[in-house]
């Protein structure tokens, strides 16, 4: 005799147990942050941009992903870095050149740049009084 299709998948699924919840079998291994584990299109998803904007960041040397085989793996470290690199060119302004020096003065203070993220707390330029941190700029090109 046999059984249905649905009834065997059924008394399959409710006899699986997932690991490391009951205890038996191995144990989920906990993932470094800097083990290079997505392809460009999931990382490219999960940061927010499209696969090319990737390669130019790879080109520009900004991020550099592990390549296996001709594929590019990134971690979810690069993928921080990535989305600092968007933060910093889409919010702040700044071009692929200023954020390349940025992240070298990160790298060379070892340093993470938290601060930039605290919007509102620093409360502006001292001398020009703005609000937003920038210093508008006279005749002849002199802040004022």
């Amino acid at each position: 005799m046999t059984m249905p299709l649905s009834i065997f998948l059924t008394t399959l699924l409710t006899n699986i147990r997932p690991y490391g919840i009951s205890g038996q079998g191995k144990k989920v291994r906990e993932r470094a942050p800097d083990t290079p584990v997505y392809v460009i299109s999931v990382a490219a998803d999960l940061a927010g941009c499209h696969p090319r904007t990737l390669r130019i960041y790879e080109e520009r040397g900004l991020v550099s992903p592990v390549r296996r085989r001709r594929i590019r793996l990134y971690s979810e470290r690069d993928i921080q870095r990535v989305r600092l690199i968007r933060y910093l060119t889409e919010e702040k302004g700044l071009n692929l050149a200023g954020v390349r020096l940025l992240l070298q003065i990160q790298e060379y203070y070892r340093e993470e740049l938290t601060w930039l993220f605290e919007e509102g707390k620093a409360g502006g330029h001292p001398q020009s009084g703005r609000s937003d941190g920038l210093q508008t700029k006279g005749k002849g090109g002199r802040a004022r």
